[in-house]
């Protein structure tokens, strides 16, 4: 299966070799400020299964001090990919360009979630992070 990505612009693309995995919505205020949302959703990709098509030069990367980070397009600002350690390990669900064959399987740090934010019913919610078994 190969799933494809892109910024909104269309200078970065990407591809995935793979499946998605571990789709969740992340409330914490880091989250709410690099997105510009209530939340941010995204899923987990292993990185030999990911690689750039194109435009790559054009990404910037923000990497906060316990190694993880982002990646987003410098031209049009959109946040694609998730970092830990310099290497992306999850990407956004926003920026597929087709059905991902996923769910949010979890909201995580709904402890922290702007007061008016309504999340749905249905999904599991956690303070902060899941178990490690969820």
């Amino acid at each position: 299966m190969t799933i494809n990505g892109s910024c909104f612009c269309g200078a970065a693309r990407y591809k995935i070799e793979g499946k998605l995995r571990d789709a969740r919505s992340c409330h914490c205020s880091m989250c709410r400020k690099a997105f510009s949302a209530q939340a941010s959703a995204y899923a987990q990709v292993d990185p030999e299964e990911f690689s750039w098509v194109s435009g790559e030069d054009s990404l910037t990367s923000y990497e906060s001090n316990n190694g993880t980070g982002l990646l987003f397009c410098s031209i049009c600002g959109s946040t694609l990919c998730g970092t830990y350690e310099s290497e992306v390990n999850g990407v956004t669900l926003g920026c597929i360009e087709e059905d991902p064959d996923i769910e949010l399987g979890m909201h995580i740090f709904v402890g922290s979630k702007a007061s008016w934010e309504t999340i749905p019913e249905g999904v599991p919610q956690y303070e902060e992070w899941p178990p490690k078994d969820a």
